[in-house]
């Protein structure tokens, strides 16, 4: 899962900066003018603008521009895949008591042999206790230690784009709802089975230079709005685990959609963001909606 700052949601945002302590922020990346990728959904008395969004940012990256900027100005209310709350160690509370199961076999012993050297040097930079690790089902332990890869790639926890579209919609007094609860998005994790568990886990032993060098990449194509770009890289990420994809991908994509479909029943304009990844390739939100005979419009 290099590629989480896409696809899974903000409470991870949430976990790492109750569990971690806060990092320097490194300074501004300089970018050339972002613009990302935003759909319309609308019937006679409803728009619903759909962006997708990159959870995790440069320090200072610019990006409300163009549809975006059009977007969040024109929205009177804004829907995020889940709503921390005032509390992020409120979640980190929920994942520690979810996430420990008795009985479980050391952490290092659950992913191959070839990445066990570069898990432990891993969990040695999270400065975590291998006994607390230990202690976790895999999904928890690898959510713990997603933390330090974005150490290792200069990155800041809460720096992504939801963070900055609901301090934006608060300070207009609009409403924010979220799709679902931090417990729903962690119990996704809790139903994956072992070998999916494992195979998340093994993914983060990538060294950081791989990491940020991909990371990048996947920033490129969103700031440029490269929606094949963006599902080429789910693809190549997830075709090796099928229950990651139905999981994580799947089964929200349909679950948004209708939402998305009952939300046109109430007049107004909205803004949804979600992981751009859900708004690309196969088996998207669009392509779930093109199937129940609704058009969605790239506004760019």
């Amino acid at each position: 899962m290099r590629r989480f700052p896409l696809l899974t949601g903000p409470l991870l945002a949430a976990l790492l900066l109750a569990a971690c302590a806060p990092a320097p922020a490194p300074p501004p990346q300089a970018a050339a003018v972002a613009r990302p990728a935003v759909w319309k959904l609308a019937d006679a008395d409803t728009t619903i603008y759909l962006f997708g969004t990159i959870h995790v940012l440069p320090t200072g990256y610019a990006w409300q521009n163009g549809p975006v900027r059009d977007a969040v100005g024109q929205a009177q209310g804004l829907v995020l895949e889940t709503l921390v709350g005032p509390d992020p160690a409120a979640v980190s509370r929920t994942m520690l008591a979810m996430g420990r199961a008795p009985g479980l076999p050391p952490l290092l012993d659950r992913v191959p042999a070839d990445k066990r050297a570069a898990i432990a040097a891993l969990i040695a930079r999270s400065g975590l206790p291998l006994s607390l690790l230990d202690g976790m089902k895999t999904w928890a332990a690898a959510l713990l230690l997603v933390g330090t890869t974005l150490t290792d790639m200069k990155l800041v926890a809460g720096e992504g784009v939801e963070p900055q579209l609901e301090a934006a919609f608060r300070a207009r007094s609009l409403p924010v709802e979220g799709l679902e609860t931090p417990a729903e998005q962690l119990g996704f994790f809790d139903t994956l089975p072992e070998t999916a568990q494992r195979d998340f886990l093994a993914t983060l032993a990538d060294d950081g230079a791989t990491a940020r060098k991909d990371y990048d990449a996947m920033l490129a194509a969103w700031s440029r709005g490269d929606a094949k770009a963006i599902a080429a890289t789910f693809d190549e990420e997830l075709k090796e685990s099928a229950a990651l994809r139905e999981t994580l991908l799947v089964r929200r994509n349909a679950r948004w959609a209708k939402w998305l479909e009952a939300r046109l029943a109430r007049p107004g304009t909205v803004l949804v963001a979600m992981g751009a990844g859900h708004l690309t390739g196969r088996d998207s939100v669009q392509d779930v909606l093109k199937k129940d005979g609704l058009k969605v419009v790239r506004l760019r």
